[in-house]
């Protein structure tokens, strides 16, 4: 056994274990940062593949931005996790069964093996790296799936934002706009109201008991 195949146990048990600890830990939180866990030792497990590129936008994308937005979101929420852990274990069975089926599902892909037939890298190829040529393929080879990827995404963020800004007779709307263009004299009148009752003279003041 090499170093290379060490680290891949190592990394894939590290994995295993955030993995698992994600949906048993108590705290979001804490459940929030072993998922970030599981994100640093699948990179690690890509770049002993030499897929550094993805590898590096796993780091970058997910637990550089969605897991930072996941803790914020949790932190400022304050949801109440034992209501919604409430039957959890009364699933476990129906869950681990879901999960044995995937299990064997990935069992028969792989235990097919891979295509050692195919045709060696060429020291061009080699050369060029990895990102390049994954940039040739996205944009020669895989160009129509990638741009119907990208109006897929482009669809899901204005639905995203239609359906943040629609005004809904049920709640009320705040306008930035009119927020900003407000005066003193929009939100404050003065009214000035004579007295109901005299004061009292300065005389009768120095009369009464103390």
């Amino acid at each position: 056994m090499n170093s290379i195949t060490a680290l891949f146990y190592v990394f894939s048990a590290v994995l295993l274990f955030a993995a698992l600890r994600v949906i048993t830990a108590r705290s979001t939180v804490h459940a929030a940062l072993y998922l970030v866990l599981a994100f640093f030792s699948a990179s690690c497990v890509w770049m002993l593949l030499r897929a550094e590129f993805l590898a590096i936008v796993l780091v970058l994308v997910y637990v550089g931005a969605v897991m930072v937005l996941f803790l914020f979101v949790v932190m400022m929420l304050d949801i109440d996790t034992d209501r919604l852990r409430e039957g959890f274990w009364l699933h476990l069975p129906l869950a681990g069964l879901i999960g044995a089926v995937i299990a064997l599902e990935m069992a028969l892909v792989l235990m097919r093996g891979f295509n050692l037939d195919a045709p060696a890298a060429s020291a061009h190829d080699l050369a060029q790296g990895n990102t390049r040529l994954l940039g040739l393929a996205l944009y020669t080879r895989y160009l129509y799936p990638l741009q119907l990827a990208a109006v897929l995404l482009l669809v899901a963020i204005v639905a995203a934002i239609a359906l943040t800004l629609r005004a809904r007779k049920d709640s009320r709307h705040l306008d930035p706009a009119q927020q900003v263009r407000a005066k003193k004299a929009d939100r404050v009148r003065l009214v000035k109201m004579a007295a109901t009752v005299e004061a009292p003279s300065a005389a009768a003041g120095e009369g009464a008991p103390r």
